[in-house]
């Protein structure tokens, strides 16, 4: 059985960044963090107490089309039997990242649930900017 340490993000949907960072931000007191790209941004990074909150501008083609997902956090030690286990049990694992640079950095692996909600299984290797 796959053991996560916490969640490490959620990703709420999005048809206005902007307008959703200021109810965010403004009304609900969450800390901006960053938007990525800085220029015409698909997301924008929040951060309430120690938690993460993604907004996420769905453009629903391309690789934007799981932006929605959730993100559990796994040991660096157990994230290759992490992969291997969800492969082993029929799970399709969509798309495998290194991400060296960002908000939040390390391997990660996307797959789906049987509902077809895209989930994340990422080794954190920095505590996230903000």
């Amino acid at each position: 059985m796959i053991k996560t340490k916490g969640i490490l993000h959620v990703t709420i949907p999005v048809s206005d960044l902007a307008r959703s960072r200021a109810f965010y931000t403004e009304i609900l007191g969450l800390e901006f963090v960053a938007q990525v790209p800085k220029e015409n941004p698909h997301f924008v990074f929040l951060k309430s107490g120690a938690d993460y909150v993604i907004l996420g501008r769905d453009t629903s083609s391309g690789r934007f089309s799981d932006i929605i997902h959730h993100a559990f956090m796994v040991d660096g030690d157990a994230y290759d039997a992490t992969v291997a286990e969800l492969k082993a049990k029929g799970v399709d694992v969509f798309r495998e990242d290194q991400r060296d640079e960002g908000v939040f950095t390390g391997r990660s692996a996307y797959f789906h649930d049987p509902d077809n909600n895209a989930l994340e299984v990422i080794h954190l290797t920095n505590r996230a900017k903000g």
